[in-house]
């Protein structure tokens, strides 16, 4: 039986995937035949950028599984200043979940998916969290029930330590459009390409590749002053003196201790690696965005609060799921205003 255009994918069949893109070019004088039948859909071969949306015109056919994900936001929890490195891609996104290309698609309560298994994008999406009951701890103020609110489905994935780690020290003063620029150069350059969906996506790169990299290679990314941090860093990591995976049995102050000891970690990029790698939900980050909610909404009119002062309130304050409100003021207030 075939498939209606659009319609829901049945599981575990081979799903052919047309980007809008692609389908654009239909009566353009672009052969059918690579367009694929009535009736199908298609993602591009190549990288899921737009610009390769235009030029691209090779298709090809994925095999998409299924999984029930309610109370979940796909685009909103990729967009909140969590990851860098997702596009969109058709009507989904393609990106990297370790070392493996990842396709996802939500249509309502439902993530379809391929180049994974259903364990790894659970865990990924943190599709287990008890989203309902951590919103319903938020402290009951206007400003984070305008967050709640705005951000319902939004979920803290839990990112591989070292990329994580790695991107938060290039994030250091800059926006997230710089952030996203420079992950995407590093993952180019030096990242392990994967083509597990038949386009290409490249990994993170490893600590012990950068590490045998120059500081001259890694300002070629955009990293500035940021690139002998990241290096000094990578090249603790790769020669075992810092162990990442060993620090997760250390509670949460000598963990944020022992963050703060690497190159380029400073209390907020502490937080971020402690929240979205190591599952500590009550990490609190203060960028700039924060730290203006927090004095702009819950300090008004007062001048001399001190960001020491800000940071103490936001650990009691916020509660046991305080990283989550933190997600949902940052989101809402660079979204939603």
């Amino acid at each position: 039986m075939k498939q209606k255009f659009g319609e829901r994918p049945r599981i575990g069949e081979s799903r052919p995937l047309l980007s809008r893109e692609a389908s654009s070019c239909v009566g353009k004088g672009v052969p059918n035949t690579q367009l694929g039948n009535e009736g199908q859909r298609w993602i591009p071969r190549h990288s899921p950028d737009s610009r390769a949306y235009q030029t691209s015109l090779r298709c090809w056919t994925v095999k998409l599984n299924r999984i029930d994900a309610p109370d979940f936001d796909l685009a909103r929890t990729l967009d909140s200043g969590q990851v860098f490195h997702w596009k969109q891609c058709g009507e989904g996104y393609a990106g990297a979940i370790g070392s493996s290309g990842v396709y996802a698609e939500q249509r309502g309560d439902e993530l379809f998916f391929a180049g994974t298994t259903a364990k790894i994008i659970r865990h990924y999406f943190a599709l287990d969290h008890p989203l309902a009951k951590i919103r319903r701890s938020f402290p009951n103020d206007p400003s984070m029930r305008a967050a709640r609110d705005f951000c319902k489905g939004l979920r803290i994935i839990r990112q591989p330590k070292w990329e994580c780690l790695a991107t938060f020290i290039t994030s250091s003063m800059k926006q997230v459009a710089h952030i996203r620029q420079i992950s995407n150069k590093l993952r180019e350059r030096f990242g392990q390409p994967t083509r597990n969906l038949g386009f290409e996506v490249h990994a993170f790169p490893e600590a012990a590749r950068l590490a045998e990299l120059s500081e001259a290679d890694l300002r070629e990314c955009s990293l500035g002053y940021r690139a002998k941090t990241l290096l000094e860093t990578a090249r603790l990591i790769a020669s075992g003196k810092a162990n990442l995976k060993d620090w997760e049995k250390l509670d949460d102050e000598s963990l944020r201790e022992r963050l703060c000891e690497l190159p380029g970690v400073g209390a907020k990029v502490a937080n971020c690696v402690m929240l979205f790698t190591y599952e500590r939900l009550r990490a609190f980050p203060i960028d700039v965005w924060i730290e203006r909610v927090l004095r702009e909404k819950y300090f008004p009119g007062k001048r001399k609060v001190t960001t020491s002062q800000l940071r103490q309130f936001s650990e009691t304050y916020f509660g046991d799921h305080g990283g989550y409100a933190q997600q949902y003021l940052f989101h809402h207030a660079r979204k939603g205003g």
